[in-house]
């Protein structure tokens, strides 16, 4: 299924091969809203609404932190098939410092002007 800013394929990947099967499809689905509100709510710019008039990089980097937020609740959800706990703790860790990244590229003035200048 695809959503505004990403995928069910790339939030499967995030997850990686320990993610349950029990994280289906509806509850991708409320956690890529949940990212969404988040990233328009933090950079108070909405850009679900804007979505279709952005370039490629800006959507590169929407996807990036959607399918990283849920992936983040997928792994979170049941760790129980990850080899350990610490292996699920560090994938979680990973996608947490690229939504950081995400967040703070998406607030930078520079990165704005470039946002609307495109």
């Amino acid at each position: 299924m695809a959503y505004i800013m990403t995928t069910e394929a790339e939030i499967i990947q995030k997850a990686g091969a320990g993610k349950s099967a029990s994280f289906d499809t509806t509850m991708m689905t409320a956690a890529n809203l949940r990212a969404e509100s988040v990233i328009n709510c933090e950079c108070r710019f909405n850009f679900s609404d804007a979505y279709a008039g952005l370039n490629a990089a800006v959507k590169g980097i929407l996807s990036d932190f959607c399918s990283s937020f849920a992936a983040v609740e997928a792994i979170c959800y049941d760790m129980s098939n990850y080899s350990t706990r610490t292996a699920g703790e560090i994938q979680i860790n990973v996608l947490r410092d690229s939504m950081r990244r995400d967040i703070e590229l998406l607030k930078d003035k520079k990165v704005q002007d470039f946002i609307n200048g495109a």
